[in-house]
């Protein structure tokens, strides 16, 4: 297949070269004509020459000599490549027409001195301008004789040669549109090695202990980008290294990328490691530094290099120079810690392209460059030769912190981060935990960690009975500690909020008319009719031949009736001491007053002689008129308080960027309408906005983000972004604390009537595409989740629930699976959504844990004491166990009891006497073994439990009727059993006596039956009994059973 040739580009790009030689500046001012040769050596990766053929021609061309002449161009290769070059060869007649010179192609001979083509060479250089200066890649010597004979040919000559390196870099240092999607997947291939492979191989070999070299981990990233899954989509054949990775660690450091990784092991402490990776010619680089166990000073240093790189980000823009970029990072080191100084790298950075590094646009102190919009950078900061104070062997007390991204210089603002790799000390650092005295190492930021379990999950199954235990008491020391902390926290906080008491709102007084002026002249009015007065939502009625106004507000409800030949309209009113709705106690502004509380009307339904209309007909309007004020009144106070403690949010920041991060194709929750309604939802500068077909709005500011959850796919029929915000938002006339955006995956309902085949093609091909539009939505969401924590700087961060940890409950009506996040106890699939905020928990209660039981509930109890507990029922009693483990990994404080409790009247009396409730004990009262609670404590308790738990009298002998039939019955087979076996020890019995006794014994039952139903009966007629006489279903009483025991027939 022939190669293609993209003549547009080459077009542009020569257009750009000559353009900026034919504005003469620096070195292109002395220059008349411009040779670039390129031999063959398999050694040389990088060469300006290489690199401006790859830029012109999207290829690398070996012997071949171009030469760039004032109004020709001369092309001088091998009969293949001029086939190739003829793609962009002008035809005749149209020289200029694309505003370039026109080509000359010349076709290299093989066996002959090419000599004649040289002629024609040397010829167009003198004809070129005064043809004595030569523009030429001085540093790019190419070993081989056809290179020999052509550089032989040209000194002969005597032209002046003048290296034009730095300003044909400069040329191609600002990169087009699609020179930076290459350089953008280049920079997503080095993250997802980074991530995917490399980080988890050294958490790997910390987590085993493992003793590798360095080296060894080198080659084994240069072997992992020949696997697909980790090229993020790319065709292997258009991926290579930049240079080999460099691991360093244990001391040895040496911060520059022309190092090659020692074969010393990886010393588990400070471990730098840089990678580039090379996509279709176009590089990339990431450096970021691995800290096993960092101290304190250590972290400490770390995050100030990051606050460096975050200031070189901010001074990377249009138009600045490189030298005064890197004195703006060194005043800020020289301010902030002095010392380190010394420790810097020497330059801060270096422009890339199609070459790795760009020697003449380095960021240091001389280069006098200014950056262009379109220039990519590779940004390394780092410091050497540190001192660890609390390293005891040598290889601990030296060590280096190294960061590196790609970035792209833009208008204004700070530089564009093109490899999205976490970088802040949680992301960086592996804290290991010491467990029984064995190091046990965690991954810090999965599941594991959460839940804190050790890696030993297999023995501990093996050795359950004994380990189970042992876990069981570290847990409950470790309560224990909880405890004590959480009751002198809980009385320091509700002493601090003393005197913020909440002040009753007053509701607004409802007065129709100010003065009597504004009541309405209508003819009504003056005709001792109902009138209605819609501006002022009042309803005027006669009262003793007095028109008397009432506002809308002080009708409760009206109604309607005809009897006989009359029509009767009765109005009842607000009134103290009548039912109101929840907390609407105290309304009323003058409780002392004289209130009506309803007024009944009645007009004949019969017409008089001589008039048009019935009477009646006046209440069936009022009615109705009434009936629509009053809606429309109550809608709108219901507006209002929704409206009600809505925080103001800022206006959102559009980013008119069109390559702002966006998700398409996605549903809202809540609906916004009646319909659901499709849309997209887009990352702006300080927020998101969805937009949806219909052209509604919802904006979601980033700083009103409490929680922003991540649910996979994976076992869901939903993939969902929620948003849980600290403050609610309106829409739809309604106030949301929750939002979440989901795209359903796959089928949600199946067709049963379809006839199901194990192998139906048609089945099997649709699971197919399923999981493949699976992976392709999670894809895409994780895209979008990594470019908007890039955007955000990181302050938002997604969290994804861990599903291993989850366990089923009903927090509302319906069970769902409930999944921890690193900091809250989630459901998204479901709706209403469930948040909890770990941090505003203050502990949680199981109730209901009895062995009988198959499931308890939790009772979550918030810090804020004014809060309803919020109660999730209904979980299976297998989750028991991973859920404490999980709550003391999160140190979160949790009881058990057997009873449920009432929190309504628990939480009141906390909130009513904090001091009391703390000298008693704090929360100590809900410990099973009533460590430390008082007697009065107990005593509340008691009273408690009483009134949550009454059942009714019938409810209580019906249970102990039917408990006495199973014991007696259980005694009486028991009984049975011993006699029958004692008296087949002493004589075999014939047939006609087991006849008799079995006869004998069903004789007996029947007695024994009758005998308990009259009992029964006896007891209904004497009444419910007293409580003292009450007997546990549980206790087994002895001679309680009548009559003697029942035997079976054989």
């Amino acid at each position: 297949m022939a190669l293609s040739l993209d003549r547009e580009a080459y077009f542009r790009r020569v257009k750009r070269l000559y353009g900026n030689w034919q504005k003469g500046e620096d070195e292109y001012a002395n220059v008349d004509a411009i040779v670039v040769s390129v031999g063959v050596d398999e050694e040389i990766v990088y060469a300006k020459s290489t690199a401006l053929q790859t830029w012109l021609f999207g290829y690398e061309l070996t012997d071949t000599i171009m030469v760039f002449c004032e109004d020709k161009i001369l092309f001088m290769a091998s009969k293949k490549k001029v086939e190739f070059l003829k793609q962009i060869a002008n035809s005749k007649g149209s020289e200029n027409a694309n505003g370039v010179p026109a080509i000359t192609l010349l076709v290299r001979e093989k066996n002959e001195s090419n000599k004649g083509n040289f002629e024609k060479m040397i010829e167009a250089l003198k004809g070129s301008k005064n043809g004595k200066r030569i523009g030429v890649f001085s540093k790019d010597k190419f070993p081989g004789e056809f290179m020999k004979s052509w550089n032989d040919c040209l000194s002969k000559e005597g032209f002046e040669k003048v290296d034009i390196s730095a300003v044909v870099a400069y040329t191609i240092a600002v990169k087009e549109d699609g020179e930076l999607n290459l350089m953008r997947k280049a920079a997503a291939i080095t993250s997802e090695v980074f991530n995917k492979f490399f980080k988890e191989r050294v958490m790997e070999i910390v987590d085993a202990d493992e003793k590798v070299r360095h080296s060894k981990l080198a080659e084994s990233v240069e072997k992992a980008i020949e696997e697909k899954k980790y090229l993020s989509g790319a065709d292997p054949s258009t991926v290579e290294m930049c240079y080999p990775p460099i691991i360093q660690s244990g001391g040895n450091y040496n911060l520059k990328f022309s190092v090659v990784s020692d074969k010393n092991h990886m010393h588990f402490g400070a471990i730098t490691c840089a990678m580039g990776i090379r996509y279709k010619s176009y590089c990339s680089n990431l450096v970021r530094t691995l800290m096993v166990d960092p101290p304190q000073e250590v972290q400490e240093n770390y995050t100030f290099l990051l606050q460096l790189q975050e200031e070189l980000l901010k001074e990377l823009r249009h138009g600045v120079k490189l030298c005064e970029v890197y004195a703006a990072v060194m005043d800020v080191v020289k301010k902030q810690k002095p010392e380190l100084l010394n420790k810097i790298t020497k330059n801060l950075g270096f422009a890339m392209g199609i070459e790795f590094r760009e020697g003449s646009l380095v960021i240091n102190s001389k280069n006098q460059h200014r950056l262009k919009k379109g220039m990519v950078f590779s940004i390394n900061v780092g410091f050497s030769d540190l001192t660890n104070k609390e390293g005891k062997k040598p290889e601990e007390r030296t060590y280096a912190l190294f960061i590196g991204d790609t970035v792209l210089v833009d208008e204004d603002g700070p530089a564009t981060i093109l490899t999205s790799v976490k970088k802040k000390v949680k992301n960086v650092g592996i804290f290991l935990k010491n467990e029984d005295e064995e190091e046990e190492e965690e991954e810090k930021n999965e599941a594991e960690d959460l839940l804190g379990r050790s890696s030993r999950a297999a023995a501990l199954l093996t050795e359950r009975t004994r380990n189970e235990l042992t876990a069981e008491e570290k847990r409950r020391a470790h309560q224990k500690e909880l405890a004590m902390q959480l009751n002198e926290e809980a009385k320091r906080r509700l002493t601090e909020q003393k005197g913020e008491q909440q002040i009753q709102k007053a509701r607004k007084s409802n007065v129709s008319y100010k003065n009597p002026a504004l009541m309405p002249k209508e003819p009504h009015i003056r005709e001792m009719k109902i009138y209605i007065d819609k501006k002022y939502e009042t309803v005027i009625m006669p009262v003793f031949g007095i028109a008397t106004p009432f506002h809308i507000a002080t009708i409760k409800n009206i109604s309607m009736s005809v009897e006989g030949d009359y029509t009767y309209l009765r109005i009842n009113f607000y009134c103290p001491g009548s039912a109101l709705g929840r907390n609407e106690g105290n309304i009323f502004p003058n409780p002392e007053a004289t209130f009506v509380k309803e007024i009944t009307y009645r007009a004949s339904n019969m017409k008089t002689p001589g008039e048009q209309t019935v009477p009646a007909l006046n209440l069936q309007n009022a009615f109705r008129i009434i009936k629509e004020v009053q809606k429309r009144y109550k809608t709108r106070e219901a507006e209002e308080k929704e409206k009600e403690g809505i925080v103001k949010q800022d206006s959102l920041i559009i980013n008119l960027n069109r390559s702002n991060p966006k998700l398409k194709d996605l549903y809202i929750r809540p609906n916004i309408a009646q319909k659901r309604m499709q849309g997209s939802l887009e990352a702006h500068v300080n927020g998101f906005r969805f937009t949806s077909v219909r052209g509604d709005k919802v904006d979601i500011l980033y700083n009103n983000i409490k929680h922003a959850l991540f649910q996979p796919c994976d076992g869901e029929m939903i993939i969902v972004l929620h948003f849980h915000l600290k403050n609610a938002i309106m829409f739809g006339k309604k106030r949301h604390t929750d939002v979440q955006f989901y795209t359903e995956v796959g089928e949600i309902t199946t067709d049963l009537g379809k006839h199901q085949h194990m192998h139906d093609r048609d089945d099997l091909y649709a699971e197919q595409m399923e999981r493949e539009m699976r992976h392709k939505l999670k894809t895409a969401f994780k895209n979008f989740i990594e470019k908007v924590e890039a955007l955000t700087k990181e302050e938002l961060e997604f969290e994804v629930p861990f599903r291993d940890l989850g366990f089923n409950g009903a927090p509302y009506r319906s069970t769902c699976l409930l999944q921890p996040t690193s900091s809250a106890l989630v459901n998204c699939t479901e709706w209403p959504p469930f948040v909890v905020t770990l941090d505003e928990v203050e502990l949680i209660h199981f109730e209901r844990v009895q062995f009988h039981l198959k499931n308890f509930d939790m009772v979550i109890v918030y810090k804020d004491y004014s809060r309803k507990v919020t109660m999730i029922n209904a979980i299976p009693v297998a989750s028991l166990d991973p859920i404490k483990e999980w709550l003391n990994s999160c140190d979160l404080k949790y009881t058990e009891g057997v009873q449920s409790l009432n929190w309504t009247k628990i939480m009141k009396t906390i909130v009513d006497d904090p001091e009391g409730f703390f000298e008693q004990g704090g929360w100590s009262f809900l410990e099973p073994e009533g460590e430390g609670s008082d007697a009065e404590v107990g005593e509340s308790e008691s009273e408690i439990e009483d009134e949550t738990f009454n059942p009714s009298e019938d409810e209580y002998e019906e249970e102990e009727e039917d408990s006495d039939e199973d014991y007696s019955s259980e005694a009486e087979e028991s009984d049975y059993s011993k006699e029958s076996m004692g008296s087949e020890e002493e004589s075999g019995k014939d047939w006609d006596e087991l006849e008799e006794e079995a006869r004998k014994a069903d004789r007996e039952s029947r007695y024994e039956e009758e005998e308990e139903q009259s009992r029964s009966l006896s007891r209904k007629r004497k009444g419910p009994a007293h409580s003292s006489g009450r007997r546990s279903s549980h206790s087994r009483s002895p001679g309680r059973s009548s009559g003697p025991p029942k035997k079976k027939r054989k």
